[in-house]
């Protein structure tokens, strides 16, 4: 078996996807993924990038460069300090990562029983709570990265902090069968702790999961590819908290109308 056919074996296998999901998404047919995987058939360039993006990882890994898979994080200025030892090290500021975990264990414990509520549907509901009220406040909620990739959306810290959440015990993520795919779920094994959420993030929340969480993956991914900030960022790259301010009506969560005759409007 070749090096990046045992490496895609592997990604696929922890993912709980099918071959035919996986050629599905390379739109490819699906023999083509078995004699990848058992090394008959080479990858293309553009194969590998694929394939990176739906992995998250760096195409030096799956070609057997790179000892551990690594995402893809967009540049950032460097640090003054070095963080402390119990800090996560990732790009949501420590004073915001309590409230990613209020947020989470909020969203999950309102919906995150219903069958098409997994991880491909929480990462844009995430994204949308985010731009929403950076768009609606001119502030951060959770102020999470997001990235550019062929799904839509992700936030690049979601795995790390979850990890930490689930060792913690606050929540439980398993596998079950969707249609074609194994799909990871979370359930919240705590209530969230609402006095670390005012009364405006809250009603941004249940906005966006009122008008959203019953969409499936397939279905709010394509939505969140007509979203301004989406559409002008580059493959793999952050997606700009301030292209909320250029979107389309069809998107938009302020009322920009409203506000051209109010002297106390966010200006």
């Amino acid at each position: 078996m070749s090096t990046t056919g045992k490496i895609l074996k592997e990604l696929r296998d922890q993912q709980g996807m099918s071959q035919q999901g996986l050629a599905d998404l390379l739109q490819i047919p699906r023999p083509a993924v078995s004699a990848i995987e058992s090394g008959k058939r080479k990858v293309s360039s553009d194969e590998l990038v694929r394939l990176a993006q739906i992995f998250h990882v760096s195409v030096d890994y799956l070609v057997g460069l790179d000892r551990k898979p690594t995402v893809k994080l967009p540049k950032s200025k460097p640090k003054s300090k070095k963080p402390r030892a119990k800090e996560i090290r990732i790009n949501v500021p420590q004073k915001n990562l309590e409230k990613f975990k209020e947020v989470l264990v909020y969203v999950l414990g309102v919906i995150g029983a219903k069958p098409n509520i997994g991880e491909t549907v929480l990462y844009k509901l995430l994204y949308f709570i985010d731009f929403d009220f950076y768009e609606k406040y001119e502030d951060q909620l959770i102020g999470a990265t997001y990235i550019k990739n062929h799904f839509g959306p992700s936030p690049v810290e979601f795995q790390e902090i979850v990890e930490q959440m689930i060792a913690d015990r606050e929540i439980e993520r398993f596998v079950v069968p969707f249609f074609d795919y194994r799909q990871k779920k979370y359930i919240p094994l705590r209530h969230p702790d609402l006095s670390k959420l005012n009364a405006r993030e809250i009603q941004v929340i249940d906005d966006v999961l009122g008008r959203l969480s019953d969409m499936g993956a397939n279905q709010i991914s394509e939505y969140s590819h007509n979203d301004i900030p989406w559409l002008t960022a580059e493959d793999g790259e952050r997606i700009e908290y301030e292209a909320v301010f250029y979107r389309t009506p069809q998107y938009s969560v302020r009322g920009y109308e409203d506000e051209e005759g109010d002297p106390d409007a966010v200006s």
